[in-house]
């Protein structure tokens, strides 16, 4: 969608806010800072004012700042606070109390999304397929289906939500932190294949203490994964061109995952060997159609602004399953986003604009 406004118009006072990273930074806090670097140049190309602030848990400093410099809105890029995605939602509530517009997603939207297990509630409350679940005995132990009670899917059958079997969960499954992002504590192990004496709550109970965070348990979906982008636009929002990630490298035995070695160690195997494709056959336009209509319907369900991305995982028998609502995603020059805007021909600058101007 072409943007003809020229660089000066509707010059506006753009804060960026970020969150600080730590004194010994891992890859993906790193990341936060070329994230933000490129947002800032991209504003001040379209001809913006712009000031950039690294928040903290210290909210009256960033307030003060806020008062300081007078913004007419906040471009949002905070992903977690004290090195918790749980925290992400503060700085747009406290956005919120002061009336300041700010892009992407709102503070619900951030908690229903950052959130896996509310978000795959909500998914399956509206009907939106989503791999079966499980959370530890604390919380609520009886089995989560991804379509509805008894419902059969070839092959993969979601146990009955008052199944009082089902909290066992049998393999193949993978542990997942409740609201961490960017494939935190995923790895190889997180995926557990056959069957052994060990029961998925001992596990949950294990990698809770492991990673200290909660975390549940999730049908490990055999298959093909996508990631489909999505931008605002002036009327409705755009789906971006689909990418898979090719997993052909990958030797047999070795669990298909996009884990945290896959995003952010280059020296390992799996950085160099999940490259995304957005070339695909003729046979796969129908479930292409698909997956981008139930990125478009997760975009309105969780009442998403600015931008999104929505990650699937399609079975052995073309049905496709939704992982996780990414509200807010990486916005790094190498990150999948900018591919997919690339690959529709979006100048960033002008994805950037447009993700301000669907700011609220």
């Amino acid at each position: 969608m072409a943007d003809s406004r020229s660089p000066t118009a509707d010059r506006r006072r753009v804060a960026v806010l970020h969150n600080a990273i730590s004194d010994s930074p891992t890859e993906d806090e790193r990341d936060v800072l070329v994230q933000a670097d490129a947002v800032v140049d991209a504003l001040s190309a379209l001809g913006h004012g712009v000031q950039r602030f690294a928040c903290t848990l210290d909210l009256a400093a960033l307030k003060h700042h806020l008062r300081e410099t007078r913004p007419d809105v906040v471009f949002n890029l905070v992903e977690a606070l004290d090195g918790s995605d749980r925290m992400a939602p503060v700085v747009p509530t406290l956005l919120d109390s002061l009336g300041i517009p700010y892009t992407g997603a709102s503070a619900l939207g951030l908690v229903l999304s950052n959130s896996k297990l509310l978000a795959k509630e909500r998914l399956h409350t509206a009907g939106l397929a989503t791999p079966p679940w499980v959370v530890g005995e604390r919380g609520v132990s009886t089995p989560r289906s991804a379509t509805g009670v008894g419902h059969t899917t070839g092959g993969l059958t979601p146990p009955a939500r008052h199944n009082p079997e089902g909290h066992r969960l049998s393999p193949p499954y993978i542990i997942k932190a409740v609201w961490e992002h960017a494939s935190f504590g995923m790895a190889d192990d997180a995926v557990v294949l056959e069957a052994g004496a060990r029961s998925v709550q001992d596990r949950l109970r294990e990698w809770t203490v492991r990673w200290g965070r909660p975390c549940f348990a999730e049908h490990y979906v055999e298959g093909r994964e996508f990631n489909l982008s999505v931008l605002a636009g002036k009327d409705r929002p755009e789906v971006l061109p689909p990418a898979e990630i090719d997993f052909s490298a990958f030797p047999d035995g070795k669990p298909r995952l996009v884990g945290y070695r896959a995003k952010w160690d280059a020296a390992s195997f799996e950085y160099h060997h999940t490259p995304r494709r957005f070339d695909f056959p003729d046979a796969d336009r129908a479930l292409l159609e698909r997956l981008a209509e139930l990125a478009c319907a997760s975009w309105h369900l969780f009442g998403l602004r600015g931008y999104a991305r929505v990650d699937f995982r399609v079975d052995g028998d073309g049905r496709p399953w939704v992982l996780e609502i990414n509200s807010n995603p990486c916005l790094s020059p190498d990150a999948g986003f900018a591919a997919a805007l690339d690959r529709a021909g979006i100048p960033f600058p002008q994805a950037v604009q447009r993700i301000l101007d669907d700011a609220e």
